[in-house]
């Protein structure tokens, strides 16, 4: 089992990432990320919901116009709006994102995301 520690900014952030089973009611995630401080400081507020050596799931709360650029990871990556709207960049394509889509994105293809609105993204990452 592999914990994650409260930090400063998450005192009470202490939960498990890695189990043989871990849950996470996302709507109460969102929630927690918009009610904290770092929320209200900064265009994003994001937490690791799970973590093993080969797969990372990230929920990330986006304020408008906020822009996560040039990410490439060394795997497959799942990018879901859970609210709101984003648009993704590759080198070659953009897509518009809302509420329940989805785009893969294979490994090594950099990337950008764009907060058209407030908005929730889920992403998973698979490497190894």
């Amino acid at each position: 089992m592999k914990t994650n520690d409260a930090t400063y900014n998450r005192p009470e952030g202490a939960r498990v990432i890695d189990a043989s089973y871990v849950t996470a009611d996302i709507k109460d995630v969102i929630k927690q990320l918009k009610d904290e401080n770092a929320w209200e400081k900064n265009d994003r507020n994001g937490i690791t919901l799970f973590k093993t050596p080969g797969t990372t799931v990230v929920l990330t709360c986006l304020h408008e116009e906020a822009v996560i650029d040039n990410i490439s990871v060394d795997g497959l990556v799942m990018i879901e709006v859970r609210e709101g709207k984003v648009n993704v960049t590759t080198e070659g394509d953009a897509f518009e994102l809302c509420e329940n889509k989805v785009v893969f994105i294979h490994e090594n293809v950099p990337h950008s995301i764009y907060a058209l609105e407030k908005s929730a993204i889920l992403m998973t990452s698979f490497t190894g």
